[in-house]
């Protein structure tokens, strides 16, 4: 099986691998694991969007890049800043907000993350990757959580995914930082909106797919939350097979380019 071993992962490799899955999985995000196929890129959908287009979840990674990049460490007061400029004025976006987490938006407004049981949605999971590419420590990444996601357990699953994402970055094969889950049924795989579920299946399929589209593809048809099953999926998978393991047409179809490439570290 290729694997990370074969070229050198960058920040490039894992961003666009992720944006790549967020805008193949948002057209069918809430929609039932076997009521559709997703073969490719296409627009409209769940959120009416061009094709080619990402949403939160890779808007939400660029502003975690591009404070990196302008303040050169973890801040999370810098980030929290970018955070609601993007939910405030559309930045880090294609063509303006559409899609917000209630537990974010809350945050976000309060400025406070949200510590509760109940808000342990996937929404610090999805922006999480690019700490792997920092010498970030497990304390900085559970505060990078916190700034929307404070409970232990979406703070842990951070922690727990970033380690992943350097593994992969060091080499290891896909399905060796999986956790066992080579093999396990689709049926046994939850992929709604609690980060346990999101992590899960992002790893179930890293393990058990032999390329970044098999790994996308399979992470949209796993439906319910599409587009951040496929991101985190998306930004592992781009990590392991690299920008160029990624399909031609999809790169070519996806839009704001320019945006993520000025937020990149």
């Amino acid at each position: 099986m290729p694997s990370s071993q074969q070229h050198s992962p960058t920040l490039r490799d894992c961003v666009y691998g992720q944006a790549v899955g967020d805008a193949l999985g948002m057209p069918y995000e809430f929609r039932a694991r076997g009521t559709f196929e997703c073969t490719g890129m296409v627009g409209h959908g769940s959120h009416n969007q061009p094709a080619g287009t990402w949403s939160d979840d890779t808007s939400m990674a660029l502003a975690t890049c591009d404070s990196i990049r302008a303040t050169g460490h973890v801040d999370v007061r810098d980030m929290r800043e970018r955070f609601v400029r993007w939910y405030r004025e559309g930045a880090y976006t294609v063509s303006g907000l559409f899609d917000i987490g209630g537990t974010t938006a809350d945050a976000l407004s309060s400025g406070r993350g949200r510590a509760g049981e109940r808000d342990n949605g996937n929404g610090s999971l999805m922006r999480i990757l690019p700490l792997a590419f920092t010498d970030a420590t497990d304390d900085e990444v559970r505060a990078v959580s916190a700034i929307t996601h404070a409970h232990a357990i979406s703070r842990e699953a951070c922690v727990r995914m970033v380690h992943v994402a350097r593994r992969l970055i060091a080499g290891e094969g896909p399905r060796d930082v999986a956790g066992g889950l080579t093999g396990v049924p689709e049926s046994e795989v939850r992929s709604g909106g609690f980060v346990l579920d999101t992590e899960r299946a992002a790893l179930w399929c890293l393990a058990n797919t032999s390329s970044y589209a098999e790994c996308v593809l399979t992470a949209v048809n796993l439906g319910n939350d599409t587009d951040t099953t496929a991101a985190v999926a998306g930004g592992l998978a781009g990590i392991a097979y690299g920008m160029g393991g990624i399909p031609t047409e999809w790169l070519n179809a996806l839009l704001g380019k320019a945006t993520i490439d000025a937020c990149l570290f």
